[in-house]
């Protein structure tokens, strides 16, 4: 999930014509499918609260014995009142990290990187040396959030450019200069901390190592799994035929919401390994499947993704860009993503064989009384679905 240092005075800098603008707002005409059943009506319901509780759009899926079933609630487009559906395209935020990790653990698999090695030698010195304790940092720490390089955007310069600048699609290397001459958070492999400036790095690797790691992930996760409408270093401004949601934010966090399509757009256009993708449900829903179920890597290979880092209390963490999380008290394995204008969540549940997605087209990066509310519906949607 992003994490923004944002301020009172800082916020007031983005202009209300860069919020003021949407996108295409036909209809993508998907088609929702669920079960009717108490469980499916249990789930409607909690959606349907959600969106009546001032969230714009909701979608939830699973993927279980019975199959593909999705559910969705308000609005992809509010302005227009265009209905959330199937087939809109969703921001999925930091579960860009496991597409990113299964990536290099292909390459991994091929010979062409090894998990121990320091990033030194992946990258070239002009990149390397804007990363502190570079040739202390290896490929296994950048993984699973051990490595100690500082976060880029904890850097207010970073969050002041981001939104004086909505409209500005960054290049990748631009985010390096805001760790650059940075004091690393601790030594490298000392503990556990997530930073997404770790996946930017790696995917700055994937590139150098492949030459277009975009073209690398394609044919390596998206065409096997069939993935037709996943999409990674997406275009800034390209509406993909009306199917991508509207973006939503609380920027004062007091339950006045204002579209910040066009800030989320090209925050996201400039994000790689960390961010950068967009899909539906479904197809988020079969790359976790695809993954777990061992078609895109070998099951030594998988084993290695599931090796825990703990959290200070103890408890799993992280693994090499998979997270092990609880809900209900239920484990699960999967990611979750959060943006300025996105929220979502990806995961497999092992003890009921049930795979889950979970999203929606409000920020969820700052505080605000509409996620208070949204907290205790959540549990609902969990409790119909799990139990």
């Amino acid at each position: 999930m992003k994490v923004y240092v944002l301020t009172a005075a800082l916020l007031l800098t983005i202009s209300n014509y860069a919020l003021a603008q949407t996108f295409d707002t036909q209809s993508c005409e998907g088609k929702v499918l669920f079960e009717s059943s108490n469980r499916g009506r249990s789930i409607q319901s909690a959606l349907d609260k959600l969106t009546q509780n001032q969230i714009p759009g909701a979608v939830a899926a699973i993927w279980d014995n019975n199959g593909f079933q999705i559910w969705s609630s308000g609005y992809a487009k509010v302005e227009n009142q265009v209905p959330m559906e199937s087939c809109h395209l969703q921001y999925i935020q930091s579960i860009a990290k496991t597409y990113l990790a299964v990536s290099i653990l292909q390459l991994y698999e091929e010979g062409r990187i090894e998990l121990e090695q320091a990033l030194t030698a992946y990258l070239p010195k002009q990149i390397s040396s804007l990363i502190p304790n570079a040739e202390k940092v290896n490929v296994r720490m950048l993984l699973n959030h051990t490595s100690g390089i500082p976060e880029y955007n904890y850097d207010p310069r970073y969050v002041t450019r981001l939104l004086q600048n909505p409209n500005r699609v960054l290049n990748p290397e631009e985010y390096l200069k805001y760790i650059n001459g940075k004091k690393p958070d601790f030594e490298p492999g000392e503990r556990y901390a997530y930073r997404n400036s770790n996946y930017l790095i790696l995917a700055l690797i994937a590139e150098n190592i492949t030459g277009n790691h975009q073209i690398y992930m394609e044919d390596r996760i998206f065409k096997p799994l069939g993935l037709v409408d996943t999409y990674y270093r997406i275009e800034y401004e390209n509406d993909y035929q009306g199917r991508l949601v509207n973006s939503y934010w609380d920027r004062f966090s007091n339950a006045h919401l204002e579209n910040i399509s066009v800030l989320q757009n090209s925050n996201v256009a400039s994000m790689i390994g960390d961010d950068g993708i967009i899909t539906t449900p479904q197809e988020a829903l079969t790359f976790l499947k695809g993954l777990l179920e061992g078609e895109l890597l070998k099951p030594e290979t998988l084993d290695i993704m599931k090796e825990w880092v703990l959290r200070q209390d103890g408890t799993p963490a992280y693994g090499l860009g998979l997270t092990y999380s609880k809900f209900l008290g239920i484990s699960a394995i999967g990611h979750s993503g959060g943006g300025l204008g996105s929220g979502c969540q990806l995961y497999y549940f092992p003890e009921e064989d049930l795979y889950m997605f979970l999203g929606i087209n409000l920020g969820t990066v700052t505080e605000s009384p509409i996620h208070t509310k949204a907290e205790k519906i959540l549990e609902e949607i969990y409790m119909a679905i799990l139990k």
